[in-house]
C-alpha cells in the first residue's frame, strides 16, 4: 500500500488506493487463481470502460477465482515508483502484479502500446514472453487491438481472441489442471493452445519476402491451430453483466451507468473494423434490459443511464426501451444518454423527453462531404437524409449540431475534401431555411465539424488500401479550414482536426507485424508513455526509433496492398471472409453500395457463429447448419 506522504504528492491519489462501492474483495489464501485485470491507461478512462466491468464481475462470480484491477499509473506516480522501488500493484489487495497467476491487458488503442510495457516493467515482469520465468504471470492480450496482436505479439504469452465471456473459464480449468499435475509454463502453453479463441504467438514465426511483406506464419509446435477463430456469446441474454458494477471514487470518463443493448452492426461501413469483428449482430431482449436497467441503478446511484452499442437505432425494439426508460426514470431525476442516432420524427421525440426541454447539441457523422465519398464507404446516408434530419432538429428547437468526417478517405479528390465545408454550410443555411427569423430569438445556429484522418484497419474492406501520409491529411484539413472560412454561413461553422501526427503511427501498428516490437521497445525507452495524450506525445522520439531500426513507416501506411498479398493476421477468423471483403473493396472502387445486414444476407461469412441476425431474416429462421465456414452462403 502506498504511503500518505505518495499518495499526498501525485495528483488524484484516489485513482490508487482501491475500496470503491463495488469492488470485490476475497479470502487470497482461499482462492485458487488471482487474475489481474488491467486496462493500460490513466484509471478515470479505465473505470469507463464496459468491457473490464464485464470481466471483473464475470470473474469474480467464480468461487476460485480472484480478480482485481490495475491500471496504467499516471506520470507523476510513475515518476515515483521508479525512483523509490514501487513495484505496481492490483487496486484491491495493494499486492505486486508480480504474485498474480495471470495479468490480463485488454487493449482498445494502438497508442497504449507503450503504457504496456510500463505495465510490464513496474510490475517487474521480463518485457518479452520467452524470457519469462516459471514464477512470473501469465500474460494475456485481449480486446480489438489483438486481432492483428503482431506488433506486440513478443510481449504476451497468449493472445485471447473474442469475447472474454465465451472460453474463459476453459483456460482457467486448463492453467488449474496444469498446476496440479506439475506442468511447466510451457506445458500450461500448450494446454491453452487448445482451448479455442486462444493465440499462443510464441508457437508462430512469422517469415518474410526479400521486399519486406509478410510471407506466411511457420509452425513452431506442429499441434498449433492452423488458425484461430474468434470467439463469441451466442445469447446476450445469458451472458453475464455487470449489474453491481465498480463506481470510481474521480469522476470517470463515461460517469453514468451502461446498457449494452447488442452487439454487431447491420451497416457494412467499409472503414469500420467494430463492425466487421463483432458480427454477427446479436440483441438483448427488451426485459432483460430492463432488469439490467433497474438492478445497476439501484446499486450505484448514478443518476444517468446510456444506451451502448455499435449503431443503437438499429436495435429492434429501441422505441419501446427508450420511452420505458423515460416513464420510468424522468421522475426520478434520472438522465437517460442517446448516443449518435439516426436523425428522425421518433429520435427527436424521444429527444424531446430524455432532455426535459433542454436543448444541448444533436450529432450527426456523414463521414463524408460528397454523395460520392459516402457511397465508397457504403455509409447508407445522403444528403438529402441529412439535411431532412437537420430540418427536423431545427423546427424543433435545436440550434447546435455537431459533424463528424473522415479524411483521406480511399479514392478521395480534393472536391471530396471541399464538399465537408459545402455540407456545413448548407446545414447552417437549412437553419435559416426553417427557422423563421422571430423565432430565433437572437440565437445563432452553430455547426461544430471535425475529422479525423482515415486508418485503415485489418479486417476491413479497405485492409488493402493506401494510407495518406501527415503532410497530406494537414493539407486536407487546411483546405477544409479554408473553404469554411469562405462560405456564406462562415460566422456559424467551426472546425477542428485530429493529430496527424498520432494517426500516422496508429496506421503503422495497425497493419504492423512482428518486427515492429523492437520500435515500440525502443521508444519506451527513448521515454514514450501515454502517446494517446497529446501533452505526452512525442513523435520525434517515434521518428527517431524507427530511423534507429531503420524500418519504414511508409512501408506499412502509404503503400497500397496488392489483392494476393499474405497478411499478419490472416491467422485469426473472424467470420467475415477474406473473399467477402476482397469484394467490398473492389465495391468501393467502383462506388457501389451493399445493403445493410437486415434487408440482405451479403454472405460475409459470419453465419458460421449459428446465432443473431444470420439466422433471422424478416421473422424467418434460417435452417440450422446454414452458412459455409468460407463463404458464409
Amino acid at each position: 500500500m502506498l504511503k500518505d506522504d505518495i499518495l499526498l504528492s501525485v495528483e488524484h491519489p484516489e485513482r490508487y488506493i482501491g475500496g470503491e462501492v463495488g469492488s470485490v474483495m476475497k479470502d487470497r489464501e482461499k482462492v485458487k487463481i488471482r487474475y489481474a485485470l488491467c486496462f493500460p491507461d490513466v484509471y478515470e478512462i479505465g473505470m469507463s470502460h464496459l468491457g473490464i466491468q464485464i470481466l471483473y464481475s464475470m470473474f469474480n462470480a467464480e468461487e476460485d477465482v480472484w480478480c482485481e484491477r490495475v491500471y496504467s499509473p499516471w506520470t507523476d506516480l510513475d515518476r515515483l515508483m521508479r525512483q523509490k522501488g514501487i513495484p505496481l500493484f492490483a487496486l484491491e489487495s495493494q499486492d505486486p502484479i508480480r504474485c498474480f497467476d495471470f495479468l490480463g491487458i485488454t487493449i482498445q488503442y494502438e497508442m497504449c502500446y507503450t503504457n504496456i510495457l510500463q505495465i510490464l516493467e513496474l510490475s517487474g515482469i521480463p518485457f518479452h514472453s520467452r524470457d519469462r520465468k516459471e514464477e512470473d504471470p501469465i500474460v494475456v492480450g485481449g480486446g480489438p487491438c489483438t486481432y492483428n496482436s503482431e506488433p506486440i505479439a513478443d510481449f504476451f504469452d497468449l493472445i485471447y481472441i473474442g469475447e472474454g465471456e465465451a472460453q474463459c473459464r476453459a483456460l482457467f480449468d486448463a492453467y488449474l489442471e496444469n498446476k496440479k499435475n506439475g506442468g511447466s509454463r510451457q506445458d500450461f502453453l500448450r494446454r491453452a493452445a487448445r482451448v479455442p479463441g486462444i493465440y499462443v504467438p510464441s508457437f508462430y514465426e512469422p517469415s518474410y519476402h526479400a521486399d519486406g511483406t509478410f510471407s506466411r506464419m511457420e509452425k513452431l509446435w506442429d499441434k498449433a491451430p492452423d488458425r484461430i477463430r474468434k470467439e463469441i456469446c451466442r445469447s446476450l441474454d445469458e451472458a453475464p453483466y455487470p449489474l453491481k458494477p465498480v463506481v470510481p471514487f474521480v469522476k470517470a470518463v463515461q460517469d453514468r451507468a451502461v446498457l449494452e443493448v447488442q452487439r454487431g452492426c447491420i451497416r457494412g461501413c467499409r472503414f469500420c473494423q467494430a463492425g466487421m469483428i463483432y458480427r454477427p449482430v446479436r440483441e438483448r431482449s427488451l426485459e432483460v434490459l430492463k432488469e439490467h436497467a433497474k438492478a445497476m441503478l439501484s446499486f450505484t446511484g448514478y443518476d444517468e443511464i446510456s444506451l451502448s452499442s455499435l449503431s443503437t437505432s438499429d436495435y429492434t425494439r429501441i422505441s419501446e426501451l427508450v420511452r420505458w426508460l423515460v416513464q420510468e426514470y424522468r421522475r426520478k431525476y434520472i438522465n437517460i444518454s442517446l448516443p449518435s442516432l439516426r436523425i428522425d420524427h421518433f429520435f427527436l421525440e424521444m429527444m424531446e423527453q430524455v432532455e426535459d426541454g433542454k436543448k444541448g447539441s444533436l450529432t450527426f457523422a456523414p463521414e463524408a462531404g460528397s454523395q460520392r465519398m459516402r457511397d465508397v464507404i457504403n455509409k447508407g446516408i445522403t444528403e438529402e437524409d441529412i439535411l431532412n434530419g437537420a430540418g427536423l432538429a431545427f423546427a424543433a428547437g435545436w440550434n447546435k449540431v455537431k459533424l463528424y468526417f473522415m479524411l483521406g478517405l480511399p479514392g478521395e479528390r480534393d472536391e471530396d475534401v471541399l464538399a465537408i465545408a459545402s455540407l456545413a454550410d448548407r446545414i447552417a443555411g437549412t437553419y435559416f431555411d426553417t427557422v423563421p427569423r422571430e423565432n430565433r430569438k437572437g440565437i445563432r445556429v452553430m455547426i461544430n465539424s471535425s475529422s479525423s484522418f482515415f486508418i485503415p484497419k485489418p479486417f476491413t474492406p479497405f485492409q488493402w488500401a493506401g494510407m495518406n501520409p501527415p503532410e497530406e491529411f494537414l493539407r486536407k484539413a487546411y483546405l477544409v479550414k479554408e473553404a469554411m472560412e469562405k462560405e456564406p454561413h462562415h460566422k456559424s461553422l467551426k472546425y477542428q482536426y485530429h493529430e496527424h501526427q498520432m494517426s500516422e503511427l496508429e496506421g503503422v501498428f495497425a497493419r504492423g507485424d512482428r518486427k515492429l516490437s523492437r520500435v515500440i521497445l525502443r521508444a519506451y525507452k527513448n521515454g514514450c508513455l501515454y502517446d494517446s495524450w497529446s501533452e505526452q506525445f512525442h513523435y520525434d522520439r517515434w521518428v527517431q526509433a524507427f530511423e534507429e531500426l531503420q524500418i519504414s513507416r511508409d512501408f506499412y501506411t502509404i503503400r497500397e496492398r496488392g489483392l494476393e498479398e499474405a497478411f499478419p493476421w490472416d491467422l485469426i477468423d473472424v467470420g467475415a471472409s477474406k473473399e467477402y471483403l476482397k469484394k467490398e473493396y473492389l465495391a468501393a472502387k467502383e462506388g457501389r453500395v451493399t445493403p445493410n445486414c437486415r434487408d440482405h444476407c451479403n454472405a460475409c461469412g459470419a453465419a458460421v457463429f449459428g446465432t443473431g441476425i444470420c439466422f433471422k431474416n424478416h421473422g424467418r429462421q434460417m435452417p440450422e447448419g446454414a452458412g459455409d465456414k468460407e463463404t458464409g452462403t
